[in-house]
């Protein structure tokens, strides 16, 4: 199977990773096993969660996201075949938030022990902290690298100013620099992501991971009107979408599917991989049957006018 690198490393992931927000939100933790197995026993490589992964939901703490994984780890016995991802910065309780060298060191050791692994691959800074100087957030990082417990860093949610400057400060000082980038894109949030972040990604070669990428499952095309989300998990996010140019987008998006015979799903996550800065969406299922549209992405290949029409349709 195809694999991209990661930023400016070694690692290489096949181009599509599994977001951990479900586990312990939409989904329990034996059904996260099994979908955990299908997804690596085919050959994909790449996890995503984060320290604060589900707090959200009512009763949760935070954390469960990782616990779920760690469990999967001890009992699968699958460490080694997965680019583990996991985040910090959220709050997850009072004085227990932000990029502090402090709080860093801190909460590692609580994803660490939650995850049930002596590392982490990918270590993102979940959001940016403007109460924090750059150089102490990286010079925080750099002690957990020369410790072995974490390999790379990335940024999540940044602007693009600010992960310029970010970068800049690493080769100042000579400090661990942010190898990814993970942003909101997909085909209906295209405007922010391409003409402030991508000239950024473009410019230092960072992996970029985009979130959201089906829009929450709109993109899916089985939210056919604005009553068909209320009610759902993700319905508050979708809302959004439904307006002229998001029916554009999902008639464009079911004529190549046709073209295609793949799902809608498969098409939108095609496009996102046909651009040229993506290295891997993030993308979430709640069964096994989910998964099949989402693997089949890695291999349709759209021509110039499917990606023409896409495009068309979701100009902004």
């Amino acid at each position: 199977m195809q694999t991209r690198a990661l930023g400016n490393t070694n690692l290489q992931v096949v181009p599509l990773m599994f977001g951990g927000n479900v586990f312990g939100w939409t989904i329990d933790a034996p059904t996260s096993f099994r979908i955990l197995d299908a997804f690596v026993d085919r050959g994909f490589n790449f996890i995503d969660t984060a320290d604060v992964y589900s707090r959200w939901k009512p009763g949760n703490r935070g954390g469960e996201s990782e616990t779920i994984l760690g469990q999967w780890f001890k009992e699968s016995g699958k460490r080694d075949k997965v680019i583990l991802a996991t985040k910090v910065g959220i709050e997850m309780g009072p004085g227990k938030q932000g990029l502090s060298k402090r709080y860093i060191l801190e909460a590692v050791e609580d994803s660490l022990a939650r995850l049930q692994t002596d590392h982490i691959d990918l270590y993102q800074s979940h959001r940016e902290d403007e109460s924090t100087p750059i150089q102490e957030t990286l010079e925080a990082y750099q002690q957990l690298i020369q410790q072995g417990k974490v390999r790379i860093i990335g940024a999540s949610n940044y602007k693009a100013a600010n992960l310029t400057q970010a970068i800049e400060v690493a080769s100042q000082h000579n400090l661990p620099t942010y190898q990814t980038l993970q942003p909101e894109y997909n085909l209906y949030e295209r405007k922010p992501y391409e003409t402030e972040l991508a000239p950024v990604a473009e410019k230092f070669s960072l992996g970029v991971i985009p979130y959201f990428s089906l829009a929450s499952g709109f993109l899916t095309g089985k939210y056919k009107t604005i009553e068909d989300a209320k009610g759902k998990n993700r319905g508050a996010f979708i809302e959004k979408y439904f307006n002229d140019r998001g029916s554009k987008i999902l008639q464009a998006l079911d004529e190549v599917s046709r073209d295609t015979n793949a799902a809608q799903a498969t098409v939108a996550l095609a496009w996102l991989l046909a651009q040229p800065t993506i290295t891997a969406p993030i993308v979430s299922a709640t069964s096994i049957e989910q998964l099949e549209s989402l693997f089949a992405a890695v291999d349709l290949k759209l021509d110039q006018t499917a990606l023409d029409k896409l495009n068309q349709a979701s100009a902004y």
